[in-house]
């Protein structure tokens, strides 16, 4: 693809797991890459490591003097506040400043593209797309939302300016209506992000301005569950009992998923995932299709979803022994929630399970808490942080106790962050999974090295 016309890429909020693959990206393409996050991270760790300049200081005196606004692209996430400094030297002098998404749009034009969108499972069914067309051979550059196992990266580069793009497409801030794909997947309408779009049907509507920007030859997939949200009127209809394509025999084996694909012109019997949850079958069925229409063969269909390894975060096992198991996964809005809780309860029975849940957000905890507090109510036990404000300032009267006066179960209490692995020691669980997209993820080497030790002790 023609080169973008700068010399320096300049990341405003580097580390962000979006913000971080479109470095990589540029890395790899033989661009000076630098930049700025509040904090270092495992993430931040590999960027530097892969040779990107990351500093953790808000100061102009982080930026290069070579550094012109004739030479040089800034590049900035929606989630930086106003007040940065860096950001207000780049605006008071005249750089070009985009925000990540009309990058990434720009970038894409040069691909053959599948946009994956959604409210949830886009991350994981982004991973599972590309992983299906690299494992087959096929060219393919991927631009992922998470760290996928297969990869151990959120970035696949493909060999040649003819690989298929395929692009984790984000609704937040209306992100992926940069995009213009040839195959676009919705897996999910359900509302979030109302600080943005102020209601649901706002969020439907940009969703269906997406559906509206697939070029003129474009192909559309979309679950049931979306397809009768938005009733676009056209697409292949997929879920455990879609129109289109559908998922039969469903069944669990040993920590897998086991079911028959089914489409109009294919049966693919038997698949095993070993990434478990019904929602993630789901996930499977529109990955699998899209390998399917991209020419991949059923047979490589199959033997990828068996090696499929997952995405961090997403129903990833930390942890196991013969008697407890420990689940770390990025769930933070209540459908999530409760697909997470059905899929746990169905891998595991006859064991009670125990959830520590980091909400994530002000406004989201606000618009959401009685839904929030139904879906825990599913679980056993229920430990519950404070909120992770993110981007934001605190609202009155909105914190963890909001959704925790609403819940119904009775095995449940607001734990501070220095306390829980404290009360953990205390507690017999069997299952126990950590939820949640602030920060709450920072705790998971520490609880892996409780059960470790105690595993040695017992």
């Amino acid at each position: 693809m023609k080169k973008l016309d700068y010399d320096i890429v300049y990341f405003i909020g580097v580390g962000g797991i979006g913000m971080s693959a479109l470095a990589r990206w540029f890395n790899a393409s033989n661009y000076k890459v630098l930049g700025y996050d509040k904090t270092s991270t495992e993430l931040t760790k590999n960027l530097q490591l892969e040779g990107i300049t990351v500093h953790f200081e808000d100061s102009i005196q982080n930026i290069p003097t070579n550094s012109t606004k004739e030479n040089t692209l800034v590049i900035y996430t929606p989630a930086i506040p106003s007040t940065n400094k860096e950001l207000a030297y780049f605006v008071a002098n005249g750089f070009s400043i985009r925000k990540r998404a009309e990058v990434l749009g720009e970038i894409s034009q040069a691909y053959y593209t599948v946009a994956i969108a959604g409210t949830h499972g886009k991350t994981t069914t982004s991973s599972m797309v590309a992983y299906l067309l690299h494992f087959a051979g096929v060219d393919t550059t991927g631009f992922i939302g998470g760290i996928a196992a297969n990869f151990n990266s959120n970035l696949l580069i493909g060999k040649t300016d003819k690989a298929i793009a395929v692009i984790e497409a984000d609704e937040f801030d209306r992100s992926f209506l940069h995009l213009s794909p040839d195959i676009a997947i919705i897996t999910s309408t359900d509302a979030d992000h109302l600080d943005i779009y102020g209601d649901a049907d706002e969020l439907k509507n940009t969703f269906k301005k997406f559906v509206g920007k697939l070029k003129e030859e474009g192909k559309l997939l979309i679950s049931q569950k979306a397809n009768e949200s938005l009733d676009v009127g056209f697409g292949l209809e997929y879920g455990l009992e879609g129109n289109d394509v559908s998922a039969e025999n469903l069944r669990i084996g040993d920590g897998v998923f086991i079911f028959d694909y089914v489409d109009i012109k294919n049966r693919i019997e038997n698949l095993e995932l070993s990434m478990p949850g019904f929602h993630n079958v789901e996930n499977a069925l529109a990955a699998i299709n899209t390998a399917l229409l991209l020419g991949v063969s059923p047979e490589k269909v199959k033997e990828g979803i068996a090696t499929y390894k997952g995405v961090r975060r997403r129903f990833e096992f930390v942890y196991k022994s013969d008697n407890k198991v420990y689940i770390d996964d990025y769930a933070h809005h209540p459908e999530e929630l409760k697909a997470f809780i059905a899929s746990a309860k169905a891998l595991y029975p006859r064991k009670k399970l125990t959830i520590v849940f980091q909400p994530h957000l002000f406004s989201r905890t606000k618009d959401f808490s009685s839904q929030f507090a139904s879906a825990l109510d599913k679980a056993d036990k229920v430990l519950l942080m404070e909120i992770y404000p993110a981007r934001e300032l605190p609202i009155e009267g909105v914190n963890a106790a909001l959704i925790l006066n609403k819940m119904q179960l009775a095995n449940k209490q607001i734990v501070g962050r220095e306390e829980i692995i404290a009360t953990l020691k205390k507690d017999d669980f069997e299952v126990l999974a950590t939820l949640g997209a602030g920060d709450i993820d920072r705790l998971v080497p520490e609880i892996k090295l409780l059960l470790e030790t105690s595993q040695r002790h017992a």
